[in-house]
């Protein structure tokens, strides 16, 4: 299957500037400020694959306090958009590369972090996706999931649920064009009964607009 293909890709290259949008909304700012330095703190010295990194701003703030960084993604015009940020010098790098499809010669990590594409992933995409780090980067690793907090009058709402229990979102590119985009909010008991067979050490923090969630892979 060609992934750049599915809507989610598809919507994310005609709206390059979608995820920096949501991020600059003024309600957001404090949690944002708290989720920042938390997330410098958790990946200090570390060394940290980045799956999905969209316009690179996670990748700025994982690259200010990490060891080194490889931020991937699987579109073009999303690794282009990361690498025009400031990054310290040889500490970072950019690889065009399917999440969901992990090559064998990503290299060693002591981390994983995935900003906002858990929820963008149906239920079988994250069993999947889990089975994959495991096989490609062995036990112990690090995972960091952050994502939405559905916020009444601030989230997309959610448009429809199919038989397998995922939820949709609709939104539209800025040309108009409408897509219908796997969307979840998970609960924390949620979250524990989808990741507990593939990590141990679970600990979800919420705040407000954001959850984050670090364990490490079994």
């Amino acid at each position: 299957m060609n992934r750049k293909n599915d809507p989610v890709a598809r919507y994310y290259a005609s709206s390059t500037q979608a995820a920096d949008a949501a991020l600059s909304r003024a309600e957001r700012a404090n949690d944002l400020s708290q989720v920042r330095e938390r997330i410098a703190q958790l990946v200090r010295g570390q060394t940290v694959l980045e799956l999905a990194c969209g316009s690179g701003y996670w990748t700025e703030v994982i690259g200010a306090t990490a060891d080194r960084v490889l931020a991937t993604d699987i579109l073009d015009e999303m690794l282009e958009r990361a690498q025009r940020r400031r990054f310290p010098e040889g500490k970072v790098a950019f690889r065009r590369v399917d999440g969901l499809d992990l090559p064998d010669d990503l290299g060693t990590f002591s981390c994983v972090f995935i900003g906002f594409w858990w929820s963008h992933l149906k239920r079988d995409e994250q069993d999947a996706l889990l089975a994959r780090l495991r096989a490609r980067l062995g036990h112990d690793v690090t995972l960091i999931l952050l994502d939405d907090v559905y916020v009444e009058g601030s989230s997309t709402t959610i448009a429809r649920t199919d038989a397998q229990g995922n939820t949709y979102e609709i939104v539209a590119a800025p040309d108009g064009e409408r897509f219908e985009l796997p969307k979840s909010y998970p609960a924390d008991s949620a979250l524990r009964k989808r990741l507990g067979g593939a990590v141990r050490e679970i600990r979800i923090e919420r705040l407000t607009y954001y959850w984050m969630l670090t364990c490490r892979l079994k």
